[in-house]
């Protein structure tokens, strides 16, 4: 890269516009600007996100409790699903939650991964990050209308398809979004007791099942009879999402020593919360893989327990599902801040509410949900996890590339690997990126290339845009002057 020598933060700005082919009209104001045209902008402290908060976030973005593991048995029977849930963290959830810590704290703003993409590979590919990985977050947000409906409508038949079922997720993606407009603190604290009231009954359904337990269960297993798409992508969807938390790294209290440790504490919660419920209901109850769908966990709770214990696994998959949603949206609107925040995005989608939260990226994130949410479980997880994987290969280029290119630009936590080790930790998810790939079906791939076609094409639009001032894009001066990006743009 050329030696550059820049005079201000301003001038900074400008040269980082230019990479990215954006002219810096006007840098945006540190201060919040509420929208209220009858009285100025005011600036104000929001309150950052502590390390308990975070944890519980990083969980939701990822897990929120085993609602959804159900069709692994299904797929693969017990043995596999068991294996499955122990192994599987530790070729893909270990090497992307070390990479989260690393790039996060090397740069810690707002627009995570796709700042580390733009830093790495340039401008253009940094916004099809960007694009590809709001997309598949989307539509990741779009399942927890669909599983809370699926575990209540047994309660409610009438909610099981049709106008009421449309109604309800509606109200549901209202109500949430709302919440999510109200601030990202009340969201972590809300977190936190949400997954407490989502795990306990899973506690007791060990309890009381430990009468009916038979270790036989678990081993039981049928290679000649397994569905390998169906059980990867199980397994893919259920503990991926790590680097989500990235996105809004400029609201972490002490992002360098809090993020790595918050990832470490959730890696823990989130394996436990899967392993421990599908070792419960696999022993305790006789098996039928054709049971085993999204849902199941609630009848084996009436099963071993009792109606009050079904209610429970309910009103916990429930709450599961709240908060699943808003950690999804959270992370989906503030990286479209974090994008706005660096001239990829028009500077609207920089602008805050009086509560710290992005109004047009929950706005935009919100209608995304509720157009795809007409859509099946098993559909749902394919295209999402479908256009993550094409996410997760640039973001995996990026972080070896930084390795290589910049090894000397600060990390406040680095992986304690040499380069040869960083390539060789990321070879294994690689692989598994392609399997996944190569197990999508044909309307999936059909569908996710079109989206990406939409991408590549929707970058120049915007460029176009800005250069007939159709929309005003600008690089904020309120970013972190030691973050890794001017770090290396200034080298």
């Amino acid at each position: 890269m050329k030696q550059r020598l820049v005079a201000s933060v301003h001038e900074k700005s400008d040269l980082l516009m230019r990479e990215g082919g954006y002219t810096n009209a006007a840098c945006s104001s540190p201060c919040i600007d509420e929208g209220v045209l009858d009285s100025p902008p005011k600036c104000e402290t929001f309150s950052k996100v502590s390390i308990i908060p975070l944890v519980f976030l990083i969980f939701y973005e990822v897990s929120g409790g085993p609602f959804g593991v159900e069709d692994s048995v299904k797929a693969a029977g017990p043995l596999l699903a068991l294996v499955g849930f122990l192994v599987f963290p530790l070729i893909w959830s270990v090497p992307e939650a070390l990479i989260t810590a690393e790039l996060g704290t090397m740069f810690p703003e707002n627009g995570g991964y796709v700042v580390w993409v733009a830093s790495a590979l340039g401008p253009f590919w940094g916004f099809q990050q960007g694009w590809v990985k709001w997309l598949s977050g989307v539509i990741d947000n779009a399942l927890y209308p669909v599983l809370f409906l699926d575990y209540v409508k047994s309660a409610i038949p009438s909610l099981a398809d049709g106008f009421p079922r449309m109604a309800a997720v509606l109200a549901l993606t209202v109500g949430l979004t709302f919440m999510n407009y109200r601030g990202l603190t009340i969201v972590g604290w809300a977190a936190i007791l949400l997954g407490v009231f989502s795990l306990l009954p899973f506690l007791f359904m060990g309890l009381v099942a430990i009468p009916n337990l038979e270790a036989s269960r678990w081993f039981v297993v049928d290679v000649n009879h397994v569905d390998w798409g169906l059980y990867l992508n199980t397994l893919f969807w259920n503990l991926n999402y790590w680097d989500s938390i990235s996105t809004l790294a400029g609201e972490v209290e002490n992002p360098s020593r809090t993020l790595p440790k918050a990832l470490f504490y959730a890696l823990i919660l989130v394996v436990l919360g899967y392993f421990f419920p599908l070792l419960i209901g696999t022993g305790a109850v006789q098996l039928d893989r054709e049971l085993w769908t999204d849902g199941y966990f609630s009848d084996i709770a009436e099963i071993l327990g009792g109606v009050w214990l079904r209610f429970w696994i309910q009103g916990a998959s429930a709450v599961s599902n709240m908060g699943m949603f808003l950690a999804e949206m959270s992370s989906d609107s503030f990286q479209l801040l974090g994008m706005a925040d660096r001239g990829m995005l028009p500077e609207i989608f920089g602008k805050r509410s009086r509560y710290g939260t992005p109004l047009l990226g929950i706005l935009f994130s919100s209608m995304g949900v509720i157009l795809l949410s007409c859509l099946s479980f098993q559909e749902i997880v394919a295209a999402e996890n479908f256009l993550y994987c094409f996410g997760m290969l640039v973001e995996f280029i990026a972080f070896l590339k930084l390795r290589i290119d910049h090894p000397s630009v600060s990390r406040p936590y680095k992986i304690p690997l040499g380069t040869t080790g960083a390539v060789l930790m990321c070879i294994p998810p690689t692989l598994l990126i392609f399997v996944v790939l190569a197990l999508a079906s044909y309307k999936v791939m059909l569908l996710s290339i079109i989206a990406l076609l939409f991408g590549f094409m929707l970058q120049p639009c915007l460029l176009y845009c800005e250069k007939k001032n159709w929309f005003r894009f600008s690089v904020s001066s309120n970013l972190p002057d030691g973050s890794g990006y001017r770090s290396i743009n200034e080298v």
